[in-house]
């Protein structure tokens, strides 16, 4: 189990180094090809991956640091810095979305020609770079990647409208188009990751990551026998994918050290299908007082 942990662990971040040296080096091609291009629109896109590389460079950071092993300071071990990596990568993406609207919105009304052929290129660049560091994160199941997926999904469609743009100019003089297909594409992503960042927040403020979880893991335990009640149940989740709960259960008669036993073997049983990383479950007899009442 603790050799598939860190073995998760490490792919989680192997995965998010891969995006972040694609997306680097990437957004010096853009600078570049930018000016080459004289297109504000690819210039404006290499500002917004060169935020976009400076997020996934903390998220790799953060991830790194999430691996670490639980101490008397971090009694869970360090995943949370992962989920607040979601959140400040969420931050980002929204700011940047509001950004390129920002800058968009005004080219609706004074549209630019820019140099299509360029554009072209760029943009088939584009796709296939920021495509395959996609397509490397969506493999991870934290929410930290799929924020970060989220990051180089909003590249990809970005390019995509580019090379759309780029081949339609090539053959009518349409430079609005441009701003129009940026507007599209950013409201996608915005409402998507607006979903991600609440989602981080509650998360963060220790919210249940399922909204059935709690009542599902409720019946499950009731179905063993003896199990009369069930109270002090809380259920929280480290990074959006490993989750705890602890849990009271109060029996309808006292049972002997053998029974606890074999209660103990069912509810392990009952809860694998859930696939908690830990869980801390305590038995009260009928005369026996719950002391966190």
């Amino acid at each position: 189990m603790h050799d598939h942990q860190h073995d998760h662990k490490n792919s989680s971040s192997n995965r998010i180094g891969w995006a972040f040296f694609l997306n680097v080096s990437f957004t010096i091609i853009e600078f570049v090809g930018g000016v080459l291009t004289n297109s504000t629109a690819i210039m404006a896109d290499a500002v917004h991956d060169l935020g976009d590389s400076l997020s996934i460079g903390l998220a790799w950071l953060l991830s790194k640091l999430g691996s670490k092993e639980p101490n008397g300071s971090f009694t869970y071990g360090y995943q949370r810095f992962s989920l607040l990596g979601a959140l400040i990568n969420g931050l980002v993406l929204i700011a940047g979305s509001l950004w390129v609207l920002n800058a968009a919105i005004p080219r609706l009304f004074e549209p630019q020609q820019p140099h299509a052929v360029g554009m072209f290129w760029l943009a088939i660049l584009g796709v296939v770079v920021n495509g395959y560091a996609a397509f490397k994160l969506s493999h991870g199941k934290t929410l930290n990647e799929r924020v970060l997926n989220w990051h180089l999904l909003e590249d990809v469609l970005g390019w995509v409208a580019v090379l759309i743009v780029a081949v339609t100019l090539m053959f009518v003089d349409w430079p609005i188009l441009d701003p129009l297909l940026s507007i599209g594409f950013t409201l996608f992503i915005l409402v998507n990751v607006v979903r991600n960042f609440i989602e981080a927040i509650s998360l963060l403020m220790q919210g249940t990551p399922s909204g059935s979880l709690h009542s599902r893991v409720v019946e499950a335990l009731l179905e063993i026998e003896h199990v009369e009640e069930t109270h002090h149940v809380h259920l929280w989740s480290l990074d959006g994918e490993s989750h705890v709960l602890t849990a009271h259960l109060r029996l309808d008669k006292t049972v002997d050290s053998e029974r606890q036993k074999e209660m103990k073997e069912e509810i392990g049983k009952v809860l694998d299908p859930f696939s908690f990383l830990h869980t801390t479950i305590e038995f009260e007899f009928p005369d026996e007082y719950c002391r966190d009442n």
